[in-house]
């Protein structure tokens, strides 16, 4: 079984915190595609408001 890295799981949660003003439980509450989508759907609407190429939700 191989699981989802923390780090990763406190990047989305802080994300979609940030932006839609959720708090913690709504956040876990939702399974990992789910965040992983809202995610890419924040970045696409900060992408398009700010006129840039570059995702707002990407990870190094």
């Amino acid at each position: 079984m191989v699981l989802y890295p923390q780090e990763r799981i406190y990047q989305e949660m802080t994300f979609l915190s940030y932006y839609l003003h959720w708090s913690r439980d709504e956040v876990m509450r939702l399974n990992h595609l789910e965040r992983r989508r809202w995610c890419r759907e924040v970045s696409a609407v900060n992408k398009k408001l700010s006129n840039t190429e570059q995702n707002t939700f990407e990870f190094r």
